[in-house]
């Protein structure tokens, strides 16, 4: 989320909930973006962990989708006006479908803008591809514990020019009934410090979503 000048008690409220300290009593959500940067001779140059706080509308969506189903009844073929609305899909689907299908990616940008429930991408997202500027992607990982899920990719910088990164965000992509894709992005930060890529390093990012009690 791109700082701003005034600190509301909003903000402080939810830092204190993203923070490392646990509020006695609650049960808090806390979730976090990471990045570690590797020379090309392997050595860590830069370690980057901080609160991720901007979730964005499309999150509660996917909540939704396993809280409170997809749709009203086993037999029916109308998604809940929650699911709908948020994502903008057909409330009708045909009978023996398979309504929704995810997968999930994490995206990285060299711009920042101001955060938005509503946003769906990036400023200045950074292409896949070999060219200046450019990341080489590897695959995309999701895992988990009894209490988290992580969320990861590497990408390698194959050129000499040094690469920014400045924005992140987790996004996904939804397949509906087969047949038509969606993409949303399901959150969006901004590093406190920007990441810097050098020519020929690699670079991991995180997402970590934790729940403890």
């Amino acid at each position: 989320m791109v700082s701003q000048n005034a600190v509301s008690e909003d903000d402080i409220i939810l830092n204190e909930l993203l923070s490392d300290k646990d509020i006695p009593g609650e049960s808090p959500f806390k979730a976090y973006i990471e990045a570690v940067v590797y020379d090309k001779d392997g050595n860590v140059i830069q370690h980057l962990r901080q609160p991720m706080r901007s979730l964005t509308e499309y999150f509660l969506g996917l909540i939704a989708v396993a809280v409170v189903m997809t749709y009203p009844g086993p037999t029916s073929t109308s998604a809940l006006p929650l699911i709908s609305n948020i994502f903008g899909f057909s409330s009708q689907a045909s009978a023996g479908s398979s309504y929704l299908n995810w997968s999930w990616s994490i995206q990285l940008g060299s711009g920042t803008q101001s955060f938005s429930p509503t946003l769906n991408s990036l400023a200045a997202p950074i292409a896949n591809g070999t060219g200046a500027g450019e990341l080489e992607y590897g695959s995309f990982s999701v895992s988990n514990t009894a209490s988290s899920i992580i969320t990861g990719v590497t990408v390698f910088n194959p050129t000499a020019t040094t690469v920014t990164v400045s924005e992140i965000g987790l996004s996904a992509s939804v397949t509906l009934a087969n047949v038509s894709t969606y993409n949303f992005l399901l959150s969006y930060d901004t590093f406190s410090t920007p990441v810097s890529i050098p020519g020929y390093a690699l670079a991991t990012f995180q997402i970590i979503l934790s729940f403890s009690g």
